[in-house]
């Protein structure tokens, strides 16, 4: 059993990551630690979780957690995980955090959306936590910047098309709407249930911070600069996030073509699910679970490939995929306590 310890385990993320590690087979959660709620048991926090985890919640403590655990996680919010990564992993501890602090692998791109980083050495060593595609430099690693959701939602179905020669990588508009968790646990105006309840908006128009972070890597990628149009919108429930995307086609394409970049892709993906043309994903069928469904159809009238996929944005948009991060980086099976089925309805 690996000794493993989450940062900030009373939000979201941090709650999603102690459900998951709770049954996971090959992990045992030794500490959780709470700024808001230090000295009372999770369970207490959570009631869902009564008699499944009733650790008593801890200030943190860098010694404290550097001996309860040799695997950490650290849900913190973004500016904060670079001020509590460095000293872990000088203690030689391996960490997955879940804030954009350690996403970026150039520091300016991350200063001129956030602040400035304190602890850019570290983004050397790094590594940006999609699986699918940097499954053999997360083995190597001892810290994980686990990727935002969003990008996740955008990055598992363009990966496969985007060196495809029947795509125009200057066209690519991404739509994406979330639920309300994806904003966290800290109440404000605009989370409100009233605000948001038979409500519908766009927001950060052409200016969240995810964005770059998809540029960066799909850029990387592919070998030049790609700029992705970015949209994100809030919609009234709890999980779940769709994103739509629209790519220009340079030539005809066959839905047979579009589907062969994705299979070949993702065939040996255990969390990438790639529907046939036509078909639709819908968010409830990821919910609670780690997957990725993705579909599309051929536009031929307009020239356009119009790709849809799907997540939990709790689970595959933060701590299932830390968690899939984990398993790597000790060579467990990739879906160690997070091979749970769907529910149906």
């Amino acid at each position: 059993m690996v000794k493993v310890a989450v940062i900030g385990g009373t939000g979201y993320a941090g709650a999603e990551l102690v459900r998951i590690l709770s049954a996971h087979p090959h992990a045992q959660l030794t500490i959780i630690t709470s700024h808001q709620y230090a000295g009372q048991p999770f369970s207490d926090v959570y009631p869902a979780m009564a008699g499944i985890v009733d650790l008593v919640c801890q200030a943190f403590s860098e010694e404290a957690v550097s001996k309860a655990a040799d695997v950490i996680f650290t849900a913190l919010p973004h500016k904060t995980s670079m001020g509590v990564v460095p000293g872990l992993i000088q203690r030689g501890k391996k960490v997955i955090d879940l804030s954009a602090d350690f996403r970026f692998e150039n520091p300016a791109v991350y200063e001129t959306w956030y602040q400035p980083h304190e602890a850019k050495d570290l983004l050397k060593t790094s590594v940006y936590g999609l699986p699918e595609l940097y499954f053999d430099e997360i083995q190597k690693t001892s810290l994980v910047g686990n990727p935002g959701c969003y990008p996740t939602s955008v990055l598992l179905p363009l990966l496969p098309l985007i060196k495809a020669p029947f795509i125009d990588c200057n066209s690519i508009i991404a739509d994406s709407k979330s639920g309300t968790s994806g904003a966290g646990r800290s109440v404000s105006l605009g989370t409100h249930f009233c605000e948001v309840n038979e409500a519908f908006k766009a927001y950060n128009v052409a200016n969240h911070r995810h964005n770059p972070e998809m540029d960066e890597v799909l850029s990387h990628f592919a070998g030049s600069d790609i700029h992705v149009t970015f949209t994100p919108h809030l919609v009234p429930m709890t999980r779940g996030m769709l994103t739509t995307l629209y790519v220009g086609l340079k030539e005809d394409v066959s839905p047979r073509d579009v589907a062969s970049c994705l299979d070949s892709f993702h065939a040996d993906k255990p969390f990438v699910r790639v529907y046939p043309e036509g078909r639709l994903p819908n968010t409830i069928y990821v919910k609670g679970t780690n997957y990725c469904d993705i579909g599309f159809q051929v536009a031929e009238r307009t020239k356009r490939l119009v790709i849809i996929s799907v997540i939990d944005n709790l689970v595959k948009g933060a701590s299932g995929q830390a968690v899939q991060n984990m398993n790597i980086m000790l060579g467990l099976p990739e879906t160690a306590g997070l091979d749970q089925p769907p529910f149906p309805l």
